[in-house]
C-alpha cells in the first residue's frame, strides 16, 4: 500500500513536530521534563505526540489583535 504525501501522519516525533509547527526539539524535551504544555506519549524511548492536541494547544493560544 502506498502512502500519500497528502495524508497527515496523526502521531508525530520531536523532529516532525519542529519540522511541522516549529517547535524546537529542545523545547519540547524542556516542556516534557516540566510537564507542561503539549501531552505525549512514550513508548519505550519513543515520544510522539499527537496532532490534533499540537493543533488544539495552537488554537487555544490564538492572541486576536484589535485592528
Amino acid at each position: 500500500m502506498e502512502t500519500s504525501k497528502n495524508i497527515s501522519k496523526e502521531w508525530l516525533n520531536p523532529n516532525e513536530v519542529h519540522q511541522e509547527f516549529g517547535f524546537s526539539v529542545s523545547t519540547l524535551a524542556k516542556w516534557r521534563m516540566k510537564n507542561l504544555h503539549l501531552s505525549y506519549s512514550k513508548i519505550g524511548k519513543y515520544i510522539k505526540y499527537k496532532r490534533s492536541d499540537i493543533i488544539e494547544f495552537l488554537e487555544a493560544h490564538t492572541i486576536e489583535t484589535v485592528a
